[in-house]
């Protein structure tokens, strides 16, 4: 694409001054026209294009009509150039959304058709080939489909040609050949198949040739090559198959970019190479390149050199003797010699390379040697990536040195001693990768200091010693620590609990002790935990009961004792269980993973019993059973005693209420612990105003101190008075009954009874979440007078996407991973809840439908009519034409939620007009106009002069832009999840795997949140 980018610009006007240009601008569209006519022809048109735009959301055309002059219209404007030619102009922004109107084919005088960044579907209109005088054809970044005309390879005066960005199909036309003006050819990012037309090398006037991101097989044509003129070539991901001509440095004296990675290029790189002394782009990887890389030394103005992932080297000492070719080259930034078979030693002229160097792949190679201490002259360098070779001796404390490091890989090399306290010194490091070495000694204190660590890896060396608190309390944002495989001593500290977000954990092959902490319970998003062959001991922590989205759980060889934990069963997630060679004891379970033969491993404990068939264990049928057997009986036979009286209890208050009512809940609460009246009414001082925090559709919520908990709850008391009430609280219970997930709002205890005056009286508690509701923090107001100052929440970027993958978490977990389906019906913000570790849980299941005995993966789910009212702006446009419930529906709610979590929009925003809403809004203004359209907290402010103060990632390595792309995918996600129709939309599943995926690539960018600002 950035071969394509500055093709958005028309020629220059020079060229074009003695014409007038009425140019019509939606997203870039240019149509220009002679002067020297009727401009009665000129007004006509534009009527013509008015008339065929199906939708003009701002209005801009809305003065376009015969009561005044078409000079006067909105948009359009009249300037005169230097010599005296008039030139119209028109401005319409967002106007087309369908097709290319066919009537441009009349507009006979056309010279510049801009059309790019649209919406726009359809094919490219063939008659376009009767605008003979058409100079630029840019229709970039839309939705085209079918094939290239081949009718176009008339226009004899075209000069680019540009539709990259599309869903074109079919192959490349030969008649293109015939273009003897054309300079710019550019359709990446389609899907063309065939090959590059032989008619190609005809083509003298050729500046840019991009096809790159296409099925593109056989040759480039060898004429191609002989084309003086040409200065970028992008052919990268295809399937071309193809040498290097060996004298292309010469023949292409001008090229300054060529990009043919992801193909099929045999053959050696030629030598003459070098003599193309323009070049700033080599990119020559993922082919199946060989030999060896020869002298670099006149590329002086190269930017980027890779050949990574090809066969080139053969191991021998010399292999790298290129590199000190790269000496001359002062703007080099990154350097991709990675997955190929280079050999020797790293040369010490590495020091000569060029300051700017930022990324340097050596992985993957047969490099041996000491690393050089010449390294530490590279002083902006970001990432380096070593591992997968056979370097020796120590790691370098010069290293300590690189303190714009993000990313270093050392791992599976031959490095030994101890680990360099100079590493401390990497404050920006992401990621820090020892592993698959021979290292010695402990853990640096010093490395306390990466507060910035997402990624820590030691496993398999020979470090000793304990695991010090400093340690594990490296980073609150670290995500994967792995310390296995070494000879760490002593107990794992209980400050293993702040790290919040963590989500893999392996201290597996060590010689740990003591007892696990209860801490541990702590890191709810641990996906993978492995302990095993320690030497832990003591019972499995009953706290565990809250990692519920482990994944994969090994604490096999150890002396663990007691029983097998029951809430193991309902880890929905879990794929892997190993508890194998320890010492527990008692019946196993047989929900859940236990199941699964496959995946549970509880061989090597001996006093096992019970489980399903395949374990081959023996019956629990022991004196110890039969004695529980009978103690049990004799509880039935008292329960069956307090029940009778229950039972004539409640038939006498019947009786005194002088009507039945029917228990519409009963089946829901009974599963439920209930509460009396009196509880909560004493719990919340008397159900006081001071204690509300919240009023809802259906009644109010308290906080409150239940004896039982000892700590905070949120009370729900149900308004009997309002209509759907009394359902609605029998909808809740209903769908929390049996459902337990981390991202939902924990249900405590219900009460369902009457108050003091005999009144029915209906109310859930909940656990307490301190941080409110989402809504609050994207849209905060001052609760109170006295608090009109108080600063405003913030949600940082890192924080919203946290939020929202934990609702994604939930809704996959209610559609997908339930015994039944569950539809929450009325999914926004101010029903997520946020607790004091800011992870989010869904709230109010006062519609939620559940969804019987269907397939649940289908858009046309159903259970019951579409009687739930939701809320406006969230719920699916389905909702009006009397569609029944579907899991899509929440889908729908989610888009609508996620968009509004990153523009700081409500869905149905009051800067919306003519029916606009939130995703239309989003829809039309991405990828351009990102930062225009984000809530603007998540903008980086700047101070005067222009000095960043709130930066969240490193300029030097194009940190903004990485946050661009992440927000893009992000708001790409919204729009997919809010699609008009059901079957079009999103899979909450497929949500979360793309969520998770954008949160590591952000976290891998993103390297100051709180603690630091730009040098």
């Amino acid at each position: 694409m950035g071969l394509c980018s500055h093709l958005s610009s028309a020629p220059s006007s020079s060229s074009f001054s003695m014409h007038t240009f009425i140019l019509l601008w939606c997203f870039g569209l240019f149509l220009t026209s002679v002067v020297g006519g009727n401009n009665e022809t000129d007004r006509l048109a534009l009527l013509d294009f008015k008339a065929k735009i199906s939708k003009n959301p701002l209005g801009v055309m809305s003065s376009w009509n015969d009561s005044i002059h078409f000079c006067q219209w909105k948009g359009v404007s009249v300037v005169t150039d230097i010599k005296g030619s008039l030139r119209w102009t028109c401005t319409l922004k967002n106007c087309f959304y369908n097709e290319i109107p066919p009537e441009i084919g009349r507009l006979h005088r056309l010279e510049i058709l801009l059309l790019n960044n649209n919406t726009i579907g359809g094919t490219i209109p063939s008659n376009l080939s009767s605008c003979a005088k058409l100079r630029v054809f840019h229709v970039a970044v839309n939705n085209l489909v079918g094939e290239i005309p081949t009718e176009l390879g008339t226009l004899s005066k075209l000069q680019i040609f540009a539709t990259h960005k599309n869903v074109l199909t079919g192959i490349i036309p030969p008649s293109f050949g015939n273009l003897s003006s054309l300079e710019g050819f550019c359709v990446a990012y389609n899907n063309l198949g065939g090959s590059i037309p032989d008619s190609f090398g005809q083509l003298t006037k050729l500046k840019i040739f991009a096809v790159g991101s296409n099925r593109l097989s056989g040759t480039i044509p060898p004429l191609f090559f002989n084309i003086s003129s040409i200065t970028k070539i992008d052919v990268a991901v295809n399937q071309i198959q193809v040498h290097l001509p060996s004298d292309i440095g010469i023949t292409l004296p001008n090229l300054e970019t060529i990009t043919v990675s992801k193909n099929q290029f045999i053959g050696s790189i030629p030598i003459s190479i070098s003599s193309a002394s323009n070049l700033h782009i080599l990119n020559l990887a993922k082919n199946k390149l060989t030999g060896k890389v020869p002298s670099l030394e006149k590329l002086n103005r190269m930017r980027l050199f890779s050949v990574a992932e090809n066969q080139l080297g053969n191991g021998g000492a010399n292999d790298l003797s290129f590199l000190c070719s790269l000496s001359n080259a002062t703007n080099l930034r990154d350097l991709e010699i990675n997955t190929n078979n280079f050999g020797g030693e790293l040369p010490k002229c590495i020091g000569n390379i060029s300051t700017s160097l930022t990324l340097f792949y050596l992985n993957n190679n047969k490099i041996f040697g000491n690393i050089p201490s010449v390294i530490g002259n590279l002083i902006n360098l970001e990432d380096i990536e070593m591992w997968n070779n056979t370097f020796l001796g120590n790691i370098p404390s010069i290293l300590g040195n690189l303190q714009k490091l993000h990313f270093l890989d050392l791992s599976q090399n031959n490095f030994i001693g101890n680990i360099p306290s100079s590493l401390g010194n990497l404050t920006n490091l992401l990621e820090l990768y020892l592993g698959d070495n021979n290292l010695q000694g402990s853990i640096p204190s010093s490395l306390s200091q990466c507060q910035n660590l997402v990624t820590f890896h030691l496993p398999y060396n020979n470090l000793s010693g304990i695991i010090s608190s400093k340690v594990v309390g490296l980073s609150f944002s670290l995500n994967s620590l792995d310390l296995s495989g070494n000879q760490f001593t002593g107990v794992l500290p209980m400050e293993i609990g702040n790290l919040k977000n963590l989500e893999h954990l392996d201290i597996s092959e060590n010689m740990l002790t003591g007892k696990i902490p209860t801490s541990l319970a702590s890191c709810v998003k641990l996906e993978f935990l492995a302990m095993r062959r320690n030497f832990f001991q003591g019972f499995v922590p009953s706290s565990w009961e809250s990692l519920r989205g482990l994944e994969h759980l090994d604490l096999s060889n150890n002396n663990f004792s007691g029983m097998i934990p029951k809430f193991l069963e309902s880890f929905d997630f879990l794929k892997l269980l190993n508890l194998s060679y320890n010492h527990f004891d008692g019946e196993v379970p047989t929900n859940g993973v236990f199941k699964n033969a496959s995946a549970t491993s509880i061989k090597g404990n001996g006093k096992l019993c019970g489980g399903m068939p395949n374990f081959q264990l023996p019956n629990c049928n022991n004196k110890k059973s039969k004695k529980r057997k009978l103690t049990l009986t004799l509880m039935l036979i008292l329960f069956g005693l307090i029940g009778a009286n229950l039972v004539l209890s409640f038939q006498f208050l019947c009786s005194l209420r002088k009507k039945r009512k029917e228990n519409t809940s009963s089946d829901s609460i009974n599963l439920l612990m209930n509460v009396s009246y009196q509880s909560l009414f004493n719990a919340t001082d008397g159900f006081s105003s001071s204690n509300l925090i919240g009023v809802g559709s259906f009644g109010s919520v308290y906080k409150g101190i239940l004896d039982q908990y000892k700590h905070a709850v949120a009370i729900k008391v149900l308004n009997l008075g309002c209509h759907g009430a009394s359902k609605s609280f029998k909808a809740e219970c209903e769908a929390l009954r049996n459902i337990r997930h981390r991202n939902l709002v924990k249900v405590l205890t219900v009460c369902s009874g009457f108050d003091h005056q005999g009144h029915d009286f209906k109310a859930l508690a909940y656990k307490f979440m301190g941080n409110g509701n989402l809504d609050e923090w994207l849209h905060p107001t001052p609760r109170k007078i006295n608090e009109a100052l108080e600063k405003q929440r913030k949600l940082s970027l890192l924080q919203r996407l946290n939020i929202a993958i934990d609702v994604a978490s939930a809704l996959d977990y209610l559609h997908h991973h339930c015994e039944t389906p569950i539809v929450h019906c009325d999914l926004k913000p101010s029903n997520v809840l946020l607790d004091d570790e800011m992870i989010g849980h869904v709230s109010d299941f006062g519609l939620a439908r559940i969804l019987h005995d269907i397939v649940h993966d289908s858009s046309t789910n159903q259970s019951s009519s579409i009687g739930v009212k939701g809320t406006v702006g969230y719920t699916p446009p389905e909702y009006g034409m009397g569609n029944k419930v579907s899991i899509y529906d929440d889908v729908y709610s989610y888009g609508m939620l996620l968009l509004e979590m990153f523009t700081g929009k409500k869905p149905i925003d009051n800067s919306f007009h003519d029916s606009l809403n939130l995703h239309d809004f989003v829809k039309a203004n991405l990828p351009e106009r990102i930062f225009d359209i984000i809530d603007p907290i998540l903008l980086p402010k700047r101070q005067e002069g222009g000095r960043r103060t709130n930066d969240t990632c490193n300029e030097n390595r194009n940190g903004s832009l990485k946050i661009q792309e992440c927000l893009i995918l992000i708001l790409g996600i919204g729009i997919a999840c809010s699609k008009e129709y059901p079957r079009e939309r999103m899979n909450i599943s497929a949500v979360v795997v793309e969520l998770h995926s954008i949160r590591q690539n952000l976290l891998r960018t993103c390297i100051r949140q709180v603690h630091k600002t730009d040098d």
